[in-house]
């Protein structure tokens, strides 16, 4: 049994898997914000000078925890994301949480639906594959089971995966505006800090699904 505090101060997210730059912060007690930035090519260059000035009036010492988007998503973006996660994680010394973009997406719409079912998701990829993943909402809405956890397929394979499912679920389009689920990111990673989980930032790494090239 864990036998850290469960009480945050304040958690920070980060969402950059597509040319926008999420960044969401919250301490859980009715204090939460967020702001989206299309920031394109220039995310590598900015994305430090935004999280300075988005972050005020708290400040770093604030942070009980960090959370960022692991992808699937752009190579680039994804890889910039984790690293400014990782450091800060380890700057700080508090726990760096990876989340799923494909499960934020999925928690973001189970949050909308008054019935949530088996949420399938699936994003576009490279060369004519796609992200695919199936979750299920846990009882009381505390969290997310991967099913079927993020992978790539070609269309054809994800169809057929979904047709041989043997329960009803709601089919997702993860397509555009992925960063306005900066927000899920924090939400599913508070949820993994009260279960008692903490991971070092060493252990948050990235998924890409596909190499950024062929290869």
């Amino acid at each position: 049994m864990s036998t850290q505090t469960t009480t945050i101060k304040y958690a920070l997210s980060l969402h950059t898997t597509t040319p926008e730059l999420g960044i969401a912060i919250s301490n859980f007690a009715g204090e939460t914000r967020s702001q989206i930035w299309n920031l394109g090519r220039d995310l590598s260059s900015l994305i430090h000078q935004y999280l300075i000035e988005f972050i005020k009036p708290q400040t770093w010492t604030d942070l009980s925890l960090i959370a960022v988007a692991k992808g699937p998503g752009g190579f680039t973006g994804t890889r910039i994301g984790v690293v400014t996660a990782r450091t800060l994680g380890q700057q700080l010394d508090i726990p760096v949480f990876a989340i799923s973009t494909l499960a934020a997406v999925a928690w973001s719409q189970a949050s909308k639906s008054q019935n949530p079912k088996t949420l399938a998701v699936q994003m576009p990829g490279q060369r004519g594959q796609i992200f695919t993943a199936i979750y299920q909402l846990m009882p009381d809405a505390s969290g997310l089971i991967a099913l079927l956890p993020d992978t790539v397929m070609t269309p054809e394979a994800w169809q057929e995966t979904l047709a041989n499912w043997n329960t009803s679920y709601q089919l997702i389009q993860a397509e555009s505006g992925l960063a306005q689920t900066v927000i899920s990111i924090l939400e599913l990673a508070e949820i993994d800090w009260q279960q008692g989980k903490s991971p070092n930032w060493s252990e948050a790494l990235p998924y890409y699904g596909q190499h950024p090239v062929e290869v």
